[in-house]
């Protein structure tokens, strides 16, 4: 560009500084949103709220720390400009469905899948961790209830297993055996009341996970890795630019 406008480098920077940003104007209506936070690094993150149904990105907010806070803020100005929210799908932090917690909350299958994998590891090995993992890969072919029982009929055989303990022999402090695997379970457990609720409202089209949104981050950070050694405040431009669009 530098070249072709016969300027220096510099001049260039200082003009894409002073663009305007893309603008985009939607009706305020109600939406079924997804909402998620993307990181670049430990303390430099942005918080995205999008329309399942418009297909569109509605609000974008730098962030350092994943909170209810920040999704709050979020939801409090697209409220302000008359939005309403029929419906939202969450990766499932804790604290942040309660910001949601009048409308019907959609926790997304695919991080709760992550989340079990996280734990049990994609080839595990006790014939318990085994049976749970194949219980999770199976949310997407089920409904709550057959879930329910899988569950329930696990935990029922392996309920034992799970009470299993092993002392330290120096501290003589004990801890269960098998925790990775009761933090696995756990994890299904308390998501279970919002891992179908988009089979409970069909009419509301929500859909059972934030793959539309991740769609977005990825295409993001291929395009903010092509401009590496961004400033923050031209890596930000850029981030609004790409969500806009």
């Amino acid at each position: 560009m530098a070249a072709s406008h016969q300027r220096s480098e510099r001049w260039v920077r200082q003009q894409l500084d002073k663009a305007p940003l893309a603008n985009f104007h939607l009706h305020p209506q109600p939406v079924v949103g997804i909402a998620d936070v993307t990181f670049w690094g430990r303390e430099y993150g942005v918080l995205v709220i999008r329309s399942y149904d418009l297909k569109q990105n509605l609000i974008w907010l730098q962030v350092k720390v994943e909170t209810a806070a920040v999704y709050q803020e979020a939801r409090s100005i697209l409220e302000e400009l008359g939005f309403t929210f029929d419906a939202i799908v969450l990766d499932g932090k804790p604290g942040i469905k309660q910001v949601f917690k009048d409308i019907p909350v959609q926790h997304c299958q695919f991080h709760q899948i992550q989340t079990v994998n996280k734990y049990l590891t994609r080839r595990p090995k006790l014939q318990a961790a085994i049976e749970l993992r194949t219980i999770a890969l199976a949310l997407t072919e089920v409904n709550e209830e057959h879930f329910t029982v899988l569950l329930n009929q696990w935990h029922e055989k392996w309920k034992d297993f799970l009470k299993e303990r092993t002392t330290n022999p120096i501290t003589r402090k004990w801890f269960y055996t098998h925790k990775r695997i009761r933090s696995a379970y756990r994890s299904l457990n308390t998501n279970l009341p919002y891992l179908f609720t988009y089979q409970k409202y069909p009419k509301l089209h929500i859909p059972n996970t934030t793959n539309s949104l991740d769609g977005s981050f990825s295409h993001l950070k291929q395009i903010i890795g092509i401009h590496r050694g961004l400033t923050r405040e031209r890596r930000w431009r850029l981030v609004q630019e790409v969500l806009a669009k």
